[in-house]
């Protein structure tokens, strides 16, 4: 398994919003995913403007790629938040260096899709969009630690 290679090839870019990643104040962030021109059309958004919020797969690529921590760490070097592992984690210090946002769609305008929250910066290429089904968020209980509720207090 640690031997698969994937290509994997941006279908848009982030236009505006924020130049720089911060770890908080997301909320009234707006930028423009714009979908590549030289390879889909406005077909490949039709119907989108039904759907109120996005999932959108990025590449953080901004970060420095000597810069991972695989074992435990408390979130942003908290002392007082657990150590929890890689995978406890949502933060760009990831051996792909893929993040996930949920983000609100404003409005779609050709190729250019008008999103709101979307914790990617200019210039951040996006490997996939997708429209946000409620079927497909969470069933049953949902359970978060302690730690990553206070930490995400002012994220949006």
């Amino acid at each position: 398994m640690a031997d698969e290679v994937f290509e994997v090839v941006p279908v848009a870019h982030v236009i505006g919003g924020r130049s720089e990643p911060t770890d908080d104040h997301w909320g009234g962030t707006e930028a423009i995913i714009r979908i590549d021109d030289s390879r889909f059309t406005e077909e490949s958004v039709q119907g989108l403007e039904a759907f109120s919020h996005l999932e959108i797969v990025f590449r953080f690529h901004l970060t420095d790629q000597a810069d991972l921590h695989f074992g435990a760490r408390s979130a942003r070097d908290n002392p007082e938040w657990p150590k929890v592992g890689i995978f406890g984690h949502r933060n760009m210090r990831r051996l792909n260096w893929l993040g996930v946002s949920r983000t609100r769609l404003l409005r779609v305008d050709g190729l250019d899709l008008h999103v709101a929250e979307l914790d990617a910066v200019d210039g951040t290429p996006v490997l996939d969009i997708k429209p946000w089904f409620a079927e497909f968020g969470p069933r049953g209980e949902v359970r978060q630690a302690s730690w990553s509720v206070e930490m995400l207090k002012d994220y949006f």
